[in-house]
């Protein structure tokens, strides 16, 4: 008998058979019929919701196209990087959250967000037979129906507000509904988990109100990137709950990116979400250890070859470990453990870089599936992390911002009126 809260018992990781990524990635669109969990998933998934918090396609079509969604033609396979059209349909996924990613150092940052956003308008006006733009909860339910896929727009960094308050509400009606406050630096109102920090409580005066108006929109405030006095700081003055929408657990991989036990204790209370993401040294002790010399903070040093340095260092000790879609269910064991089965969900993180063994692209999303029907987590437990979590999530965001709305006014301004 399945288990109906949870895993029966915790499994350790193992190491997969390293195979190139064009095998393993026509392997992750096949369905063996011998594999009788990765059948019993694809029946669940007919008939629930999969939804994915963080792809950062939008920042690869940019790099690898200059932001020209028709000319990179995401309808064909691309096998040097890790999402387009065939292989989203392959990995089954009902809703998808597209970041509009723009680097801490960006020139003209407020710009370049308004770009990305840009940039998925058109991706999804493109393809609409298999993307709708969604705003709400209930679109993902339009889209299962329809086929098709529900694409919310995320912007991952504030520091396109470039300290103003005012482009918030400018986000939202460009169909935002999920703010990463910050990424791999600190900005003027926020420490990141990656940097050095310089705000003494983790969180401005100023960084408040970004929370707040955040709150009073229904936007969805995301604590990854941030660092853990911040997280803290962001749960006492939130009304709403909030995500983690691309981290895992600090336990099993102490990188400064992923979420302590001390910040995980108070998750069940604000009603939030941990979301354990693909990168492997997010996921893998050893993965982390091994490019731990080379980071600054758990980051790349700007103007630093990584992928030579990585070379370098395979010729003399080995290939990096990539981690394993076994060390990714560790981390979703020991979540469920620690915050329960309610405050669980998926957030994959692809952004054309190295992924685990056994999760190399959107078409693997299954198998993740039928690893957890594997460790005896129950379709209902499933159920809950794979959708319905994030969509009740979103749901008490909304009406937290509908009474915000009848009780406040506008958060406005810039941060020299709040930090002085």
């Amino acid at each position: 008998m399945l288990n109906m809260r949870g895993p029966r018992r915790k499994q350790g990781g193992r190491h997969l058979l390293p195979l190139p990524r064009l095998a393993v990635q026509a392997a992750c669109m096949l369905i063996p019929t011998s594999d009788d969990a990765l059948v019993r998933a694809h029946a669940l998934l007919d008939r629930i919701a999969l939804i994915d918090a963080h792809n950062d396609l939008p920042w690869v079509l940019r790099t690898k196209a200059k932001g020209d969604v028709v000319a990179y033609d995401l309808a064909r396979e691309h096998q040097d990087t890790d999402t387009d059209i065939p292989r989203l349909k392959a990995g089954r996924l009902t809703a998808q959250f597209w970041a509009a990613f723009v680097p801490t150092r960006a020139t003209n940052p407020a710009r370049l967000t308004l770009e990305q956003i840009d940039l998925v308008h058109r991706m999804v006006a493109a393809h609409p037979d298999v993307f709708l733009l969604a705003t709400k909860p209930g679109d993902v339910a339009r889209a299962k129906k329809a086929g098709k896929i529900a694409s919310f727009i995320t912007v991952e960094s504030g520091g396109g507000l470039e300290n103003s308050l005012d482009p918030l509400r400018l986000w939202y009606a460009a169909s935002v509904r999920l703010l990463t406050l910050c990424h791999n630096e600190t900005l003027d109102w926020i420490d990141s988990a990656t940097d050095v920090a310089r705000v003494p409580t983790g969180l401005s005066t100023f960084g408040e109100a970004v929370v707040k108006e955040c709150n009073r929109l229904g936007i969805i405030v995301d604590l990854s990137h941030v660092a853990p006095h911040a997280m803290h700081r962001v749960l006492d003055v939130t009304r709403a709950p909030v995500v983690w929408s691309h981290s895992c657990a600090f336990a099993l991989s102490d990188h400064p990116r992923n979420v302590p036990d001390d910040v995980l204790m108070r998750v069940r209370a604000n009603g939030g979400l941990v979301m354990p993401t693909f990168v492997p040294e997010f996921v893998s002790r050893e993965s982390y250890d091994f490019v731990r010399p080379i980071k600054t903070h758990g980051k790349t040093p700007d103007n630093f070859d990584l992928d030579t340095a990585i070379k370098e260092k395979e010729r003399t000790h080995g290939r990096w470990p990539r981690a394993t879609l076994e060390q990714y269910l560790d981390h979703v064991d020991y979540l469920a453990q620690a915050i329960g089965i309610d405050h669980l969900g998926i957030g994959s993180d692809f952004y054309g870089g190295p992924t685990p063994d056994g999760l190399e692209d959107v078409a693997c999303f299954p198998r993740l599936i039928a690893g957890l029907l594997r460790r005896g987590y129950s379709e209902s437990a499933i159920t809950k992390i794979a959708g319905v979590n994030m969509l009740r999530l979103f749901r008490r965001v909304e009406r937290t911002a509908r009474r915000l709305q009848a009780m406040e006014q506008p958060h406005i301004g810039r941060l020299v009126a709040y930090d002085g």
